[in-house]
C-alpha cells in the first residue's frame, strides 16, 4: 500500500480515537478502580474488536455485518449492562485507607467480553471503518499485504493513544491516597463509567 495512503488512514484514525468516547472513558474508570493490569484483557479485546471492523470494510464483509445488525445490537446491549455493573461496583468499593494494590477481582475473560462488545456495539467505531475508511482507502483493491499493513497501523496508533490515557489514569491513582479522595475518585470513575454506557446506548 502506499505510504502516504497509510498515513493519511492512520491520521483519520488518530482524530477518530483520540477524542474521548465511551471506550476510553471505561479503560479510565477501571483504572482508576483497580489498577493498570486489570484493564489488559479490555484493552486486547477493543483492539481485536476493532481489526474485525476494519477487515469487515476490507474483505467487503459490511452486508453481512449489516445481515447480523441484530446480534451486534444484542452485544452492545450485552456490554451496556456490564459497564453498568462495573460503575455499581465501583460506586460501592470498599476504601483502602493504606495502600492501593492492583487487583483483578474480576476475571479476564470477562474484561475481554467487555472490551469486545463495546468495540463491536459502539457506532463511533463502526461508523468510522464502514464510511469513512472507504472515502480514504480505495478498499476495492486492497490486498491481504495491504490489509495487514492497515491493521498492523490501527495497532500502533491504538496502542499509543490507549497506553497515554492508561498512563494519565494510573498516575491519577496514586496521586489519590487519601481515603477520601480515594472515594471521591471511585465514584468520578463510577460516573464515567456509567455515562460510557449510557453514551454507547443511546447511539444507534
Amino acid at each position: 500500500m502506499d505510504l502516504s495512503v497509510l498515513l493519511v488512514s492512520a491520521g483519520a484514525l488518530i482524530l477518530a480515537a483520540g477524542l474521548p468516547g465511551p471506550g476510553i472513558a471505561a479503560l479510565m474508570a477501571q483504572v482508576l478502580a483497580r489498577g493498570a493490569r486489570s484493564v489488559l484483557p479490555f484493552l486486547v479485546a477493543m483492539w481485536v474488536g476493532e481489526a474485525m471492523w476494519l477487515s469487515f470494510a476490507v474483505f467487503g464483509l459490511a452486508l453481512i455485518a449489516e445481515a447480523l445488525h441484530g446480534l451486534f445490537v444484542v452485544m452492545k446491549y450485552a456490554g451496556v449492562v456490564y459497564l453498568g455493573y462495573l460503575a455499581w461496583k465501583m460506586w460501592t468499593a470498599p476504601i483502602e485507607t493504606h495502600s492501593l494494590p492492583e487487583t483483578s477481582s474480576d476475571r479476564p475473560w470477562r474484561m475481554f467480553a467487555a472490551g469486545l462488545t463495546v468495540a463491536l456495539g459502539n457506532p463511533k467505531i463502526m461508523v468510522f471503518y464502514l464510511a469513512l475508511l472507504p472515502s480514504i482507502v480505495d478498499l476495492t483493491s486492497v490486498s491481504l499485504r495491504a490489509w495487514a499493513q492497515l491493521v498492523g497501523a490501527m495497532l500502533v496508533v491504538l496502542t499509543s493513544i490507549d497506553v497515554v490515557y492508561l498512563g494519565l489514569a494510573y498516575r491519577l491513582r496514586h496521586f489519590i491516597t487519601d481515603p477520601a479522595r480515594r472515594r471521591t475518585a471511585n465514584r468520578v470513575g463510577a460516573v464515567a463509567m456509567g455515562s460510557a454506557a449510557a453514551a454507547i446506548a443511546a447511539r444507534s
